[in-house]
């Protein structure tokens, strides 16, 4: 009597090749569609302006709170005359020149931080020292210094961005792995050149995110001291577009300004920062 057990005949099953239609085919229309980002966040958006809608209307108060649709209208006019266009002007002129100068600034602290202790030193003493100040609380000093001109609001908006800067650079910095600095080092890189080819990209992450952060910094710190400063000196940007139309109690006007400093938050995130973002770090593999 035999105690092997029976041999079972060999088979081999035809798998079809893997293809991303064979991926996707078991995928509903609508589902395929869910899965886009923008179309995500446009439903979100509607939610939020007919959720506005119908506060507005059981509020009943057209000064207290104008309904999304006022808004509209007055946002689409301001856009049609020009007004709210030339604000936007005068506010990213001045922007872009502080935000500009902040990055030179934070880059030059950090770059002269990883190269000396004194430079550490320095980069540590001036960020425990200045990056709990609010930045809106030097307009008082920035206007007796500089008095009323774009300098006074370059002055406060290079301060918003260059603490958060250069605490994410120097940051992302000493968390470059050392076999990474070996190898510049390997090639013969010093100085300005080892912080370009070597900390830069491997640190590109972080100081990805305190451009991010500076940019909101700033963006809201030039609003604030717009309120101000125009109020002062008679002109300006969105913030004083704003404070002007809430002296006038034209509040759907207000809103439309607040729409304005939104819109564009919203265009610099998703058109800039995030295509930057998806051409860098996510391209590399560093971020998911």
């Amino acid at each position: 009597m035999s105690l092997q057990s029976p041999v079972r005949a060999e088979y081999e099953i035809e798998l079809e090749p893997f293809t991303q239609a064979a991926l996707t085919r078991d995928i509903s229309l609508a589902q395929r569609i869910w899965q886009q980002g923008w179309v995500r966040k446009t439903v979100i958006m509607i939610a939020l302006a007919l959720i506005w809608e119908i506060a507005a209307r059981i509020q009943n108060n057209d000064l207290l709170l104008p309904s999304f649709l006022q808004t509209a209208h007055a946002f689409i006019d301001g856009i049609a005359t020009g007004e709210l266009l030339g604000k936007v002007w005068i506010s990213l002129t001045v922007l872009i020149k502080g935000y500009l100068i902040g990055i030179v600034l934070a880059f030059g602290l950090t770059t002269l931080a990883v190269s000396t202790q004194l430079g550490r030193d320095l980069l540590s003493t001036l960020t425990a020292m200045f990056n709990p100040l609010p930045a809106i609380a030097l307009l008082p000093l920035s206007l007796l210094w500089f008095g009323l001109g774009d300098n006074s609001l370059i002055f406060v908006l290079v301060h918003s961005v260059l603490w958060a800067l250069a605490l994410n650079t120097y940051s992302g910095f000493l968390a470059v792995s050392e076999t990474q600095r070996m190898a510049g080092r390997n090639y013969g890189l010093r100085g300005l050149r080892f912080v370009w080819y070597i900390l830069i990209p491997a640190a590109l992450p972080s100081i990805l995110a305190g451009l991010k952060i500076g940019w909101a910094f700033a963006w809201r710190t030039l609003i604030a001291a717009e309120l101000v400063f125009g109020a002062s000196s008679g002109k300006g940007g969105l913030g004083w577009y704003i404070f002007q139309n809430r002296n006038e109690l034209y509040t759907d006007k207000v809103f439309a300004g607040l729409a304005a400093v939104i819109i564009i938050g919203l265009l610099v995130e998703n058109l800039l920062f995030n295509t930057f973002e998806r051409l860098t770090i996510k391209k590399w593999g560093m971020q998911r």
